[in-house]
């Protein structure tokens, strides 16, 4: 058993490649060979968001504070609260992040393939995808 302290690594700044806006990064979890767990505390600054990207092995995203937005390709904007959980499916296209007056914090819970690669990312949400209405009462 090992217990990681508080304050042990610093918060990271999301990379401007990966993020539009101002994003931080606590890392809670990487998983010791053989496990390939990877768990992440996000917070968004309001408006802030990531690019479009996906996961080789899915990702759950749960969410702890704020309120954010989710949309996978071809897709509508989804709001999400807290106490919600979004499970986005293995290469799955999509982006998530805090409404446009909202902080917002969620877990980024996924694996990584065996080769370490954990996410492929692509380009930036326009403004036009971001500001698309968001809907809280669409239901799969």
């Amino acid at each position: 058993m090992k217990i990681r302290r508080s304050g042990e690594r610093a918060t990271e700044r999301g990379s401007r490649e990966w993020f539009t806006g101002t994003v931080w990064l606590d890392e809670i979890a990487i998983g010791v060979a053989p496990s390939v767990l990877r768990v992440h505390a996000v917070t968004f600054e309001p408006g802030a968001r990531t690019a479009w990207h996906t996961h080789p092995v899915g990702q759950v995203l749960h969410v702890i504070a704020g309120i954010g937005r989710v949309q996978r390709r071809s897709g509508p904007v989804r709001e999400i609260r807290p106490g919600d959980t979004v499970w986005i499916e293995p290469d799955e296209w999509h982006w998530h992040g805090a409404a446009p007056e909202r902080i917002f914090v969620h877990l980024a819970i996924q694996e990584a393939r065996g080769d370490g690669n954990e996410a492929q990312w692509f380009e930036q949400v326009t403004e036009e995808e971001y500001q698309q209405r968001a809907n809280e009462d669409d239901r799969d």
